[in-house]
């Protein structure tokens, strides 16, 4: 399967600019909202993807591979240019996101080339995570589980359900990694649930524990590449993100969750960008 450890973390900071422009773009033509929330999990994506994941672009579902579900589905734009930027399809279908009688819905399908399962539904694509984890280990395979959740999803029952189950199983193969961008749709995170401390909450409930600057990409290479970890528990990484990430007029401005870039607005942030 394709690994590409020795990509320069230069070209992944290209990779991430390049993911934030065709998000942008994809928001713009499709009138589709949650660009905020797509741009702050860009540079874990880019991590992943490009560094730490056994897989192949030929061979999708290898039973080998790592697996990896957005199970904040509401991000799905990021999701989509990462897999075509990585070469699971042509850039070109993401022409078609938003429209009647696409795969390329607002949230994922897997339907398309990449895409492990249905998301969107907050809450629900963790817990199946666990459950790939736990089939693994039952067929004597020893591939990687890495969910991606919002803040904002652990407010979901059912996260903590799973989140108790994997410690009981010892399913030190998955990773749940936290986009910490501090804001859900209506208001600041904390505000709404007593989300703090998290890192703590993780720990309680018996996972290895971490924190990490969500946009620094060597730190998050460090502890994504660090799976299983030697704990024998299975691996909670709090990724402290910035809603908006690379567009300073979206920069934690919690009015970019469900606004839509004009064509102004559009050509100013790629400019910021450095793509034009």
């Amino acid at each position: 399967m394709e690994h590409q450890q020795n990509t320069d973390f230069l070209d992944i900071e290209k990779i991430t600019r390049l993911i934030r422009g065709k998000v942008l773009e994809m928001a713009h033509k499709a009138d589709v909202a949650h660009l905020a929330s797509a741009l702050s999990c860009v540079d874990i994506l880019a991590v992943l993807y490009w560094k730490i994941l056994n897989i192949d672009t030929k061979n999708p579902k290898d039973p080998d591979r790592d697996r990896f579900i957005l199970s904040k589905g509401h991000a799905a734009m990021a999701l989509y240019a990462t897999l075509a930027y990585k070469g699971f399809f042509p850039e070109e279908m993401l022409e078609t996101f938003g429209k009647d009688g696409t795969y390329f819905a607002e949230h994922p399908d897997p339907g398309i080339k990449g895409v492990e399962t249905t998301t969107g539904s907050l809450g629900h694509g963790f817990p199946v995570g666990i459950g790939m984890a736990l089939a693994g280990r039952i067929q004597g395979k020893y591939y990687r589980v890495y969910v991606l959740m919002s803040d904002g999803e652990c407010n979901e029952g059912s996260v903590w359900e799973a989140a108790m189950f994997a410690p009981a199983h010892k399913l030190e193969n998955v990773a749940a990694i936290i986009d910490f961008n501090k804001w859900q749709a209506t208001g600041r995170s904390t505000e709404i649930l007593a989300l703090e401390p998290l890192a703590s909450k993780w720990a309680s409930f018996g996972w290895s524990t971490y924190e990490v600057d969500g946009h620094n990409l060597k730190k998050l290479f460090e502890v994504l590449n660090n799976i299983p970890d030697g704990s024998g528990k299975p691996v909670a990484i709090i990724a402290h993100t910035v809603k908006g990430k690379g567009v300073s007029f979206m920069e934690d401005d919690n009015n970019w969750h469900y606004k839509v870039p004009n064509k102004d607005e559009l050509n100013k942030a790629k400019k910021e960008l450095g793509l034009q």
